[in-house]
């Protein structure tokens, strides 16, 4: 052989050899970033020694072999899937990861899960901003705060470390991100309950409930995939002002289907009705007139509700809570929580109402005054208040009787005398009359003095000629001034016998005339009178005394003659000569 052959030959050899290195480097550069299958030769430290296949073994710490707490199984001679990572490191090792391994063959899964739309198990095992951090069998996942649960969640710590079922919302393995969700698994659930639920529902069944949330006029219950309403007047046979003093959120609760309507599927319950009605029989247990003890439960602008035992209110009416604070709150008279004694005045056992007395229980204050000021007996109180139609007048036993304008004075106007009086001032007064039954009082001021018209109307009796001074005039006719407090009133028709001469415009304020008195009302207190009358009847006795006219005598002849008598009746003796 040549020695230019020989050379040929080498450089052949030495060409192949190098590709050969260059294929096996370039495959075995290809396996980073991959898993392998390799072989644990032994434990070193805190180190396991493995075997995959290449020019030099590699190690993995030992803690990637740990999973949940558990020992580590690592028998020498088994096999185990490892995550290449580099060929060598500083020592000339593979670098290897078990930990990775297993995440790589997780997100295999993963993706297959997400792909189908199945649920994963993992395990929440730390929380972090906005949530909290799920691990999916290697993989480390985002579980966001509002995918918790289906309600807030404010403790997590009992679904932490232990299995969970979640649900891919998101992944991306480039990035390594993944987000999940426990909400959407129990809503599955839930609507799978739901429909079974509904199904089965009836009315008068009885369920267990987890209380969802709560409103002023009720609360919402979880029977488990549906809500139900729970009105807080079927919370409790006891009054309940709002839901929170009977339940609270989360609480499980045993309620009853109510109503249910399949086509709204509106669902209404209630817990009372679990529980003995404290109403039946209560007529009997309550008789019209006892007397029992009870605690105010609330208080409203119309009376107050006593409890007489749990279930059973009574309504004490504002208008029975005191024999004298009229007009007044009934938070100022009693409170709440306060126990009163009160008499059942009325019980209605089909609307469940009992109509409750609290002033019934104490004297009447009433029947007292009765008792001890007959009629006509004159007292002193302090004007309390002054109203359009007269004084309220304080009296013992805290009690006010009314002065009626009308009753203030004989002779000037109820609005004229009333301005006499100040609210605070100390008056003397009559009492006139008492009606227990309505509450009232009637008091008089005038009535202290004797009645001037009484004392005065014997003078004037009906059918009397009498002589007035013209106080006023009036459309009406003309008002005459008789003596001190009495007036008479002439109507127009009245002022004169001829027609033309009825007018009030001829009489002035001052004058004096001469009328006859036709009528006395002593109730009204009004006099009438008549010039025409007085007329026809001095006329008549004219007639009758100085002739008539079939003698041949005119009218104006007669009354001359009988006025002339009777200016000559009424000249002094002394004039005569």
């Amino acid at each position: 052989m040549s020695d230019t052959t020989a050379v040929s030959e080498q450089t052949q050899n030495k060409e192949s050899f190098a590709a050969l290195l260059d294929e096996s480097l370039g495959t075995e550069e290809s396996l980073e970033g991959t898993v392998l299958r390799g072989r644990i030769i032994r434990v070193e430290g805190d180190s396991v020694l493995i075997d995959v296949g290449l020019k030099s073994e590699g190690r993995v710490a030992l803690k990637e072999f740990v999973k949940g707490g558990e020992e580590a199984d690592i028998v020498p001679g088994n096999t185990v899937e490892v995550f290449l990572e580099r060929m060598e490191d500083k020592n000339g090792e593979a670098m290897l990861s078990r930990e990775k391994a297993r995440r790589e063959e997780s997100w295999n899964q993963l993706e297959k899960a997400y792909a189908d739309n199945a649920r994963v198990t993992g395990h929440i095992f730390g929380r972090v901003k906005g949530g909290f951090t799920v691990d999916l069998s290697g993989a480390v996942a985002f579980l966001p705060g509002s995918q918790v649960d289906i309600r807030p969640v404010r403790d997590v710590t009992p679904l932490m470390h232990t299995p969970q079922p979640f649900q891919i919302l998101k992944m991306d393995r480039s990035r390594g991100n993944i987000v999940v969700s426990r909400r959407a698994v129990l809503e599955e659930d839930r609507a799978e309950q739901r429909s079974e639920l509904v199904a089965n529902l009836k009315e008068g069944q009885v369920l267990p409930g987890v209380v969802k949330n709560i409103t002023d006029y009720g609360a919402f219950v979880d029977l488990g995939g549906v809500d139900g309403l729970l009105h807080v007047t079927d919370i409790s046979w006891r009054r309940i002002n709002h839901p929170t003093e009977a339940l609270s959120i989360g609480q499980q609760v045993q309620v009853q289907v109510i109503r249910f309507n399949p086509e709204t599927q509106r669902i209404s319950l209630g817990m009372k009705q679990l529980e003995a009605d404290p109403w039946e029989g209560v007529s009997a247990k309550y008789p019209t007139g006892a007397k029992f003890l009870g605690r105010v439960t609330n208080i409203t602008d119309y009376g107050a509700f006593v409890e007489l035992e749990p279930g059973i209110e009574g309504l004490v009416h504002v208008s029975e809570m005191s024999w004298t604070k009229k007009n007044i709150h009934p938070g100022k008279i009693v409170s709440t929580s306060q126990e009163v004694e009160v008499m059942i005045l009325d019980v209605d056992e089909q609307k469940r109402r009992i109509s409750l007395g609290l002033k019934q229980v104490q004297a009447n204050p009433w029947e007292d005054l009765v008792e001890r000021f007959p009629i006509g007996t004159e007292l002193e109180g302090e004007v309390k208040n002054i109203t359009e139609f007269g004084l309220f007048v304080g009296l013992p036993g805290e009690i006010d009787g009314m002065v009626h304008l009308s009753d203030l004075d004989w002779e000037r106007s109820g609005e004229e005398a009333v301005k006499d009086y100040q609210k605070g001032q100390m008056v003397k007064v009559k009492l006139l009359d008492i009606d227990v039954e309505k509450e009232r009082i009637s008091l008089g001021i005038k009535q202290l003095g004797s009645d001037p018209f009484e004392d005065t109307a014997d003078r004037f009796k009906k059918g009397a000629a009498v002589t007035g001074t013209v106080s006023e005039v009036n459309d009406g006719g003309v008002e005459l001034q008789l003596a001190e407090g009495i007036t008479g009133f002439i109507r127009k028709t009245d002022l004169a016998r001829e027609r033309s001469e009825q007018r009030p415009e001829r009489y002035a304020v001052g004058e004096r005339v001469d009328a006859k008195i036709t009528s006395v009302d002593r109730k009204t207190r009004k006099i009438s009178l008549s010039i025409k009358q007085l007329q026809m009847e001095e006329e008549k006795q004219a007639m009758a005394e100085y002739g008539n006219t079939d003698s041949g005598a005119s009218l104006g002849d007669i009354l001359g003659a009988a006025l002339k008598q009777q200016q000559k009746k009424q000249e002094p003796e002394g004039d005569e000569k």
